[in-house]
């Protein structure tokens, strides 16, 4: 992945984020859930919301935890800027998550939610073990390779591009934890599904929050009308009373330094 290519997505997306972004917050909302109790069970710090976006998460962290200071962090400014409207008190900093321009050791709650599947996740998570404190708490969420797999199969064989990336399994999850010296573990997999009336809108929705960047090879151009038929009719074998699916293969992780 190119990561100037994510950024501009993300930074178009601004706007539109938070009107498309349900399924998001049911994850932060399923990573919270999962985060010790409060303040007393954190060593002192700051908190990071790294990839916080528009700022649901840490408006989770800032509730949770009263006692930190919360710093946010997103490699997208027009993300930040939305983050920084909300009502959480965080100070923003404009940062790639594989290298945060931090000391180490300051952090008592490293939370991301839903971003690392951008990064490498081995060097996400070394910079996570370096920016928290001995007993910091580490709590994630990715996307696992279940994830999309209606517009995979929808799309396959349409054309050379790759459509949907190939997510890490959990186990890989696990095994970039162990790398990066996090003890405790807990990896927990959840599939969840928004529904659509029409493949137009469930596009649609996927690129207002800044994921349309789930493929591979960049298209320069559009589908032929025979080619998007196709791929409609493939897509329809999918739809339930609900309507058409889009499947997100959720992995949630919490470990502590």
């Amino acid at each position: 992945m190119e990561k100037h290519h994510i950024r501009r997505a993300f930074d178009r997306a601004a706007d539109s984020y938070d009107q498309a972004a349900a399924l998001q917050r049911q994850v932060c909302d399923a990573l919270e859930s999962s985060l010790p109790p409060g303040d007393g069970q954190l060593p002192a710090g700051f908190l990071l919301d790294a990839g916080c976006g528009t700022g649901y998460g840490a408006g989770l962290l800032a509730h949770r935890y009263p006692g930190h200071p919360l710093l946010l962090a997103d490699f997208a400014p027009a993300m930040l800027a939305r983050a920084r409207e909300g009502d959480n008190g965080g100070l923003p900093l404009c940062a790639d998550l594989e290298h945060l321009p931090l000391a180490a050791g300051g952090a008592a709650l490293y939370w991301s939610s839903l971003a690392v599947q951008w990064c490498d996740l081995g060097h996400s998570l070394k910079e996570a073990a370096r920016v928290l404190a001995p007993g910091g708490v580490l709590a994630f969420s990715t996307l696992g390779p279940g994830t999309f797999a209606e517009l995979g199969e929808a799309f396959a064989g349409i054309d050379s591009h790759r459509h949907v990336l190939p997510f890490a399994p959990p186990a890989t999850c696990g095994e970039a934890m162990l790398g990066a010296g996090f003890q405790e573990l807990r990896v927990e997999r959840r599939k969840l599904q928004i529904f659509y009336p029409d493949l137009r809108s469930l596009l649609r929705a996927i690129k207002d929050i800044g994921a349309n960047q789930v493929g591979g090879a960049r298209r320069t151009g559009f589908l032929g009308k025979a080619a998007w038929k196709t791929v409609e009719a493939r897509y329809e074998r999918h739809r339930s009373t609900a309507g058409l699916p889009a499947t997100y293969d959720v992995v949630l992780c919490t470990a502590v330094k």
